[in-house]
């Protein structure tokens, strides 16, 4: 019997046991900066046995919301620095998300009211920027434009600048966003992709901007602290189906096979309103990858613990209780009950609902005085 709080060697990098914090944007971060408080939150959850940060833009270009911390900037990488700092000193495991969301922007978000940028000029897909009003809203994403061949290419090293800047403020890894609707899905799906050069059409063009990433990153800093997100079959953003979905992502799992990652994290967007990934493809894609693989969406414990023993993955990935519990790893392993999360403070805001959640025995000591106070009134 495999237990969720044993440790676990992540193609040589120790966790300390099998629980993963999603990654999960959090807009708080003034002038797309990390903060201390940003800091604090992920200090706060630093007993999971890894912890995947937040989607990190790669460039400007790459940015589809307000106060999303990136990792192209000197300010952004003195605020990661602290936050990576804040997670060691608790003895945890910390990898960047690496992002670029496509066509999914907004003109109110790039440099100089540009264009978003996509595999098409095929718009989809909703962005956070500002309303005619210049309030923050969620919008509908901008008319995106083509890439050009030559800056595709130019994507590939702003992915590898990123690798490397996030190795330098002392992430131990970084997690290629390859899924939810973002740029790569866009390349995949050949219904967002009408390319005719080495970028469309064919299976393996459509593959092969994801590949180059995963290369050129694996290249700046070891393909052991590589990890890539994937959701097929996921319609977030506009996201058409198409035939070939189940097969592409089946032709990438035999491509990553020989690359020695450190995992493969799939996500299964069921949880969030959308078709779900079938179990049976699930399972497909387990006896295809040999590496290791997550699995995350609306996961509980009962769940993850039976599809980590019968092998089908292993590890669990939790992301809307990580929000409410910072300390959910010992809140399941001693069976003390989860505190509710509070979607209305998932976006944006300030410390409420994002370092205020106290943990259990915080908690109960807090219930404590309560109760001595009234009993000497």
């Amino acid at each position: 019997m495999v237990s969720l709080f044993d440790s676990f060697d992540l193609n040589g990098t120790r966790l300390n046991n099998r629980i993963v914090m999603a990654p999960m944007t959090r807009s708080r971060a003034p002038e797309d900066i990390p903060t201390e408080m940003g800091a604090l939150y992920y200090r706060q959850r630093a007993s999971a046995g890894l912890i995947i940060s937040e989607g990190t833009p790669i460039s400007r270009q790459g940015q589809g919301y307000l106060y999303n911390p990136g990792i192209f900037g000197p300010d952004q990488l003195a605020g990661w620095a602290k936050a990576t700092r804040a997670v060691h000193e608790r003895g945890g495991i910390f990898f960047a998300q690496i992002w670029h969301v496509g066509r999914v922007s907004h003109t109110t978000v790039q440099i100089a009211g540009a264009s978003p940028v996509g595999p098409s000029d095929k718009q989809g897909g909703m962005a956070f920027g500002y309303n005619d009003d210049g309030q923050p809203d969620m919008l509908k994403a901008s008319q995106p434009r083509r890439l050009d061949t030559h800056e595709v290419h130019d994507i590939v090293h702003d992915f590898a600048q990123a690798a490397v800047n996030s190795r330098d403020v002392g992430f131990d890894g970084v997690e290629v966003h390859g899924a939810n609707g973002y740029l790569f899905e866009q390349f995949l799906n050949p219904e967002v992709n009408d390319r005719d050069d080495e970028y469309g059409g064919s299976r393996e063009n459509r593959c092969r901007l994801l590949l180059e990433v995963i290369d050129e990153v694996s290249k700046m800093i070891g393909a052991r602290r590589v990890g890539v997100r994937l959701s097929p079959f996921g319609t977030l953003f506009d996201m058409p189906e198409y035939d070939d979905n189940g097969e592409t992502y089946l032709y990438l799992a035999r491509e990553f096979n020989k690359r020695g990652l450190a995992y493969v994290h799939l996500h299964d967007q069921g949880g969030q309103g959308m078709p779900p990934m079938p179990r049976d493809y699930l399972r497909q894609f387990r006896d295809v990858y040999q590496g290791n693989l997550l699995l995350a969406g609306n996961l509980d414990q009962e769940e993850a613990e039976k599809l980590v023993n019968e092998g089908t993955i292993d590890l669990p990935v939790f992301g809307r209780y990580f929000t409410s519990n910072p300390d959910l790893v010992e809140r399941m392993q001693n069976g003390w009950p989860l505190a509710d999360f509070d979607a209305n403070t998932f976006y944006g805001g300030d410390a409420r609902g994002y370092v205020d959640f106290p943990t259990y025995p915080e908690e109960q000591a807090r219930l404590a005085r309560e109760e001595m106070i009234r009993e000497k009134s």
